[in-house]
């Protein structure tokens, strides 16, 4: 079975690619979207990115394995990334990565039908730091003690990465 985009997602591809010389640049944005409708980045997936922008399979799979906001495999409905790059892991920042896996029963980098947990190395709040992002919303100056509250907040609340595009 070959997968397609949706009508939708290839209007959005299809105006990505009009602002630009190339389709090089549209592989991001292209790579949301799959993850979106697909849920993660399969070869298949792949694939098809790659057919819908006219690129070569390496070039699409050499960006969605660099950037850590791409699955490559199934995941929770949200993803935690809990920044330990030097001004988190300086603030206790791994203190609160640990209270995140206690409270959900996860390892970093496992998940669970909710959530998946990922260590990321920047996510660019430095100043409230420790810090981490859910799809579009940030959680600044965390402290290990909070980390129950948010987790309850965000099972009331989702904010899966399919917000992003």
């Amino acid at each position: 079975m070959s997968l397609e985009f949706s009508a939708d997602a290839q209007k959005k591809i299809a105006a990505a690619c009009e602002r630009y010389p190339t389709k090089q640049p549209v592989v991001m944005a292209a790579l949301h979207l799959a993850q979106k409708e697909h849920g993660h980045l399969s070869d298949d997936v792949l694939r098809l990115v790659a057919r819908t922008l006219d690129l070569p399979y390496a070039h699409v799979y050499g960006v969605a394995t660099f950037y850590t906001m791409y699955r490559r495999e199934p995941g929770g409905r949200q993803t935690i990334r809990m920044c330990t790059n030097i001004s988190c892991m300086l603030r206790d920042g791994y203190a609160v990565l640990e209270a995140f896996e206690a409270v959900l029963g996860l390892v970093r980098g496992e998940s669970n039908a909710e959530f998946t947990l990922v260590e990321e190395e920047c996510i660019a709040a430095c100043a409230n730091a420790p810090c981490a992002v859910v799809g579009t919303e940030y959680l600044l100056d965390i402290t290990p003690e909070q980390v129950g509250n948010i987790i309850e907040r965000l099972k009331a609340q989702p904010h899966p990465e399919s917000e992003v595009v």
